[in-house]
This record gives C-alpha cells, structure tokens and sequence, in this order.
C-alpha cells in the first residue's frame, strides 16, 4: 500500500515513515505542508494520505482543509487525518459526502500501534475510522447549531450573492465560477435549510429570508 504523509514535526513524520514502512507500506512521499502534499498526490500514485490537521503557515486547520480539498479533487480518494483536536466545521465538511475511506483519529488517543495501522488499512479499503471523542463533538455542535451555521463560506457568499437579487450566471460571473458549480451550491444551501421542494414555496426566496433574519 502507497502512503503519502504530511507531518510538520520532523520528529513525528520520520515516526510515521518508520511506523509505515515496518509494517509493509510504501511511504511515497512525507512532507511539511499542504501545499507539497496536494502536488504530491497529484504525482505520486498513492493509495491513501495521512495528514496533519495543523500545517504551516498558520498552523490552524491547513491540513483539514486540504483533506477536504483532496476529496472535492477526488471524492472516494482515502484520507486519514491526525489531531490533537477536533476541528468540528471543517471536519464536519470531510464527512458530509457519506462516501467512506475517511479517518479521523485523535493523536493522544492512539495507544496501540497495531490497531492505528489497522484503522489506516480500513481507511485505505474505503471504511471510515472515528474517534468517539470526534464524534460526540460533532453531534453536540450539530445539535446546537442553527441552520445558517451549517453552510459552507462558499455557501454563505452565494446566499449573499442571492440576497443582492443576483441570479445564477451574476453569481458565477461574480465568483469566478461555472453557473453549474452555483446550481449546485443553491441545492445544498437548499438541502442544509431545510427547504424541500413544494409546489407553493420559493425556495430561493425563503433561503434569503432566512439569511437576512440570521444577521
């Protein structure tokens, strides 16, 4: 199995190749940061990756984000994310397609070495490997969130965009994007408000309604 990691402690990255490679994986690449770690993939022909969720420059939630950029690239792609947190929004965005082959495990919480190989193996075969400590703080927050708070920062500029009275193609010319791409966002924005079809609502409407009550 290919394996490319992306660690930003030299120490903890160097452990990982060891780790991998003493278990009959064949480490690709292991690099430092988000952006040699999307250039990597794109190169190597890897088979999962093992990421950071805090990576340089910020050391915030490049490494998640990134995860989610890898699965927008390439949806059933297998990524295993390593933190000592949860980052709940971006996290919760990694898990919103269903599609398995995602992990997210908690470093302190990994105690057995054999078992967190196996969780990469299961990643790696398309099932999906939780931390219950990620996922109990995914449901709190989903439980207590209000329904604007689950759009993505993309979702929210094109629910502003609809807000100003803009149609799709404005919106797509705005956002330097295909008017598809803004078909889709509408749907989920749609989706996440909880706004089904019926024959006697606009949804597009009631959508900008509720974003203008939310401020």
């Amino acid at each position: 199995m290919r394996v490319v990691i992306a660690e930003d402690l030299a120490l903890l990255r160097d452990g990982l190749v060891r780790l991998f490679e003493a278990h009959d994986f064949e480490v690709v690449a292991a690099v430092d940061n988000a952006t040699s770690l999307l250039h990597e993939l794109d190169a190597q022909g890897a088979d999962i990756a093992v990421l950071d969720v805090r990576l340089p420059p910020s050391f915030t939630n490049e490494g998640l984000m990134a995860a989610v950029e890898i699965r927008r690239r390439r949806p059933s792609f297998p990524v295993l994310v390593l933190s000592q947190y949860v980052e709940q929004l971006y996290a919760k965005e990694l898990l919103a397609s269903g599609q398995g082959a995602i992990g997210y495990l908690l470093k302190d919480r990994i105690t057995d070495v054999r078992a967190f190989v196996e969780a990469v193996q299961q990643v790696a075969g398309g099932g999906t490997v939780l931390d219950p400590q990620v996922v109990s703080s995914i449901l709190t927050r989903a439980q207590r969130e209000a329904p604007m708070e689950r759009l993505t920062e993309r979702e929210r500029e094109v629910l502003a965009l609809m807000a100003q009275g803009r149609s799709n193609a404005a919106i797509a010319a705005r956002l330097y994007v295909s008017e598809k791409a803004v078909g889709k966002h509408t749907n989920s924005i749609f989706t996440k408000l909880d706004l089904p079809l019926a024959a006697d609502d606009n949804r597009r409407v009631l959508a900008v309604l509720a974003y203008l009550h939310s401020d």
